[in-house]
């Protein structure tokens, strides 16, 4: 039982061994890696470690309560303890997405709805700058067009957690069920009979790539544009070329960033993202190659679906995957968007231990 867990226990113990090694920590990203990966396992190390301590003492009971019917009596007890770490064991086992320990580039891009749907991408992304503030990461603005009204037409961030994070604590295992259509109902500001509108906006979530060589890109393969940025105005804003725009002829991923004044800055952000989505795309092609074992569907839904709904006027949340419903919407658009998260890891947990169990 529970033999898959000898090789991680082999491999914490290699990683512990490395991380002893002073020309391991002359490597930052190697050291990262290394300290990411030893995070991970040892969740399950320990896991492992308190079912083997409970299953030796219930057999030591065992044969201890053969000899003297008195020891019996501590039997149930035991038994439920081992059950219990048995069941910690099976969930540290259940394969965990790869990408867990990333950090993440978030798009938010306005929907049908003209200047409310704008507006409402605003929103959503205060709120997940917010949740981010709420849990510690780092966030930084790659590019972003606003609207006339104080909205964002789309705008993309990419949000970093310092350090290294507990096993699914890290910004994409938190993130990655925000994919997907968010629809809102209120009363528009452009609105003069009080009438209540229906509009949405789309949330896009990559993994960011720590290592540019995970996804490698042929400089034939790359079309590069550069034109005048747009917005407001500053210096170097609106007077030089400085905006630049990619487009991945394999694909035809058009990627643009104008936010940095810099062109060479602008690139480098436009490329960061083109191999974030390229990443993606590989990603989502091996789950369907592999949708007889694919891990949820919380994790696989496309993104043209509905996912969550905003209703104003109820001050209501409402996720439409998980069944979560809540009327803090006002908290939540603030950052609270904790329980909401929630409800879809433990959705997304139920799916893959649910599978496991059927392989």
């Amino acid at each position: 039982m529970f033999d898959s867990a000898r090789p991680l226990l082999e491999e914490h113990a290699d990683i512990e061994r490395r991380l002893a090694d002073p020309s391991v920590h002359g490597d930052p990203a190697a050291l990262r890696r290394l300290n990411t990966r030893y995070a991970a396992l040892t969740a399950t190390v320990t896991a492992y470690r308190s079912w083997e301590a409970a299953r030796g003492d219930l057999e030591a009971a065992r044969e201890l309560a053969a000899e003297d019917e008195g020891f019996a009596q501590e039997l149930p007890a035991l038994e439920a303890a081992e059950q219990d770490a048995a069941e910690r064991l099976r969930r540290q086992l259940v394969p965990r997405d790869p990408d867990d320990d990333r950090d993440v580039i978030l798009e938010v891009k306005a929907g049908e709805g003209g200047e409310e749907s704008a507006l409402f991408a605003g929103d959503l992304l205060r709120m997940y700058l917010r949740y981010a503030e709420r849990r510690g990461w780092r966030t930084e603005l790659l590019d972003a067009t606003p609207s006339d009204l104080g909205g964002y037409k789309e705008a993309r961030v990419s949000v970093t957690a310092p350090g290294t994070p507990a096993p699914g604590e890290a910004p994409w295992a938190r993130l990655k069920y925000e994919g997907g259509v968010h629809r809102v109902q209120r009363v528009p500001v452009t609105e003069s009979q009080g009438r209540v509108h229906t509009s949405a906006a789309g949330v896009l979530v990559m993994p960011d790539l720590e290592d540019p060589a995970e996804v490698e890109l042929d400089p034939n393969d790359l079309k590069v544009d550069v034109f005048r940025s747009s917005g407001p105005g500053g210096q170097s804003v609106n007077t030089t070329d400085s905006a630049v725009r990619i487009t991945h002829l394999p694909t035809g991923l058009v990627v643009s960033c104008q936010n940095e004044k810099s062109q060479l800055q602008n690139k480098e952000s436009a490329l960061r993202v083109l191999r974030a989505r390229l990443h993606q795309i590989a990603v989502e092609e091996a789950e369907q190659a592999a949708s007889a074992v694919r891990r949820s569907q919380i994790r696989t839904v496309d993104r043209s679906e509905r996912i969550r709904t905003y209703n104003f006027g109820e001050n209501r949340i409402a996720d439409h995957r998980t069944g979560f419903k809540a009327y803090n919407l006002d908290q939540v658009l603030d950052g609270d968007l904790d329980p909401v998260v929630r409800s879809a890891v433990e959705a997304d947990e139920a799916a893959r231990l649910a599978a496991a169990g059927e392989q």
